[in-house]
């Protein structure tokens, strides 16, 4: 164990702790898990580097190469699921590496990170979909006391009753059963397994995506709109939305001064006496925004339209390379992003805090959407699995008679 490279880990990244600390101690909004997340990851990877180096070696150019593959893909282009896929894959190469780093050096960290990692992963397997079903009734039960019992807020619920119904079938059904019985629930199998990746990637990108952190010189600032209390005053949910533009709006004014200009975005629904867009308007109004800096894009009902509508708006302002960006719930602006770019609208997200007992329904509705948007490849691939796996099992049955 080389003691040396140890002690000066401990101390670059107690320093950069407690430099990171006292920066992001003085702003409006901290962020201390995502930037002090950061910051230990960039340590171990130098930590680790340095160590195999004094060895002699150089594999810890693999997870680098991984990581800079995603970083580049996911500067190119933040909006798009595949950034999770090529997250997830640095995770899983920079695991193996950690292994292999742990047997070259013997080194106490990396065995101790190791640990903790093989710990998470037995954690996971022991609590395994029991422990995901036991999770998602609870879920659904504060879901059902606290809002509506819409479809939409029934997901989690719907899924609980399908997997218990898919567990109950797999252990006590299908065990030795006939292949004719045993071949649907493999399908079945691999067909949650595919969505099971599908939504970690997914899941994956949408954290990641939560982090943004545009530069305080926009030139404006979309709010999505949302429903209304009686069809003309904004919901707590909308007025989250609006919050967070204002604190952005604010923010900026102290520190640059930068004008910006704040879009309201949102038609009038058929059950809604106003459109969302002048509700939200007479909500920032209240809040002390100026009506000058306030601008109304009252004609969309979807967030594809929202993005259009805002862009013809923004561009009717004759500003030349304006910066802009969006805000909506923290789960839903990964989508949104997708339907910005869709719009050819260059806008990154920032997302006002939901209720943590809501994030389930909302990321599998979320989910569900992602699906549908790119549901002929999905059902190419999917199908493609489950083809070569039935072609397999009937092929076996024919040479086992």
């Amino acid at each position: 164990m080389h003691i040396l490279p140890l002690f000066f880990f401990l101390l670059y990244y107690s320093l950069g702790f407690w430099l990171l600390f006292r920066w992001r101690k003085k702003q409006i909004e901290p962020q201390h898990v995502f930037y002090q997340g950061t910051w230990l990851l960039i340590a171990l990877v130098a930590y680790t580097s340095v160590l195999e180096l004094i060895h002699g070696s150089f594999f810890f150019a693999i997870p680098l190469f991984f990581f800079a593959l995603f970083f580049v893909m996911y500067k190119r282009q933040k909006a798009r699921t595949l950034n999770g896929f090529l997250f997830n894959l640095f995770i899983v190469v920079y695991g193996f590496y950690l292994i292999y780093a742990f047997m070259v050096t013997r080194d106490a960290l990396i065995g101790g990170l190791f640990l903790f990692a093989f710990i998470l992963v037995i954690l996971a397997a022991s609590l395994g979909i029991i422990g995901l079903i036991v999770f998602l009734y609870w879920n659904a039960f504060i879901v059902m006391k606290r809002e509506s019992r819409s479809l939409a807020n029934l997901l989690t619920l719907l899924l609980a009753i399908a997997l218990t119904v898919y567990v109950v079938v797999t252990f006590f059904v299908a065990q030795n059963a006939a292949w004719y019985i045993a071949l649907p629930v493999l399908l079945v199998s691999t067909t949650l397994g595919y969505l099971f990746i599908v939504f970690i990637n997914f899941l994956t990108v949408s954290i990641l995506y939560q982090f943004n952190q545009p530069r305080k010189r926009q030139d404006f600032i979309i709010v999505l709109g949302a429903g209304l209390i009686n069809g003309e005053r904004v919901t707590p949910l909308l007025a989250k939305r609006i919050d967070k533009a204002i604190l952005f709006y604010r923010e900026q004014k102290i520190k640059t001064g930068h004008p910006l200009k704040l879009i309201m975005s949102g038609g009038q629904g058929p059950d809604e006496k106003i459109p969302e867009a002048l509700a939200m308007q007479h909500y920032a109004l209240e809040q002390g925004i100026a009506h000058e800096d306030i601008l109304l894009e009252a004609n969309s009902t979807t967030t594809y339209e929202n993005m259009m509508f805002s862009k013809a708006i923004i561009d009717a302002q004759n500003i030349t390379n304006p910066k802009v960006i969006f805000t909506s719930n923290n789960y839903h602006i990964f989508r949104a992003a997708i339907f910005a770019h869709q719009a050819a609208l260059h806008a990154d997200g920032i997302g006002a805090k939901t209720a943590f007992y809501y994030l389930p329904n909302a990321f599998l509705r979320e989910f569900a959407a992602i699906l549908t948007m790119k549901k002929r490849l999905h059902l190419i691939v999917l199908g493609s699995i489950l083809t070569l796996i039935t072609a397999m099992t009937l092929l076996g049955v024919v040479l086992s008679q």
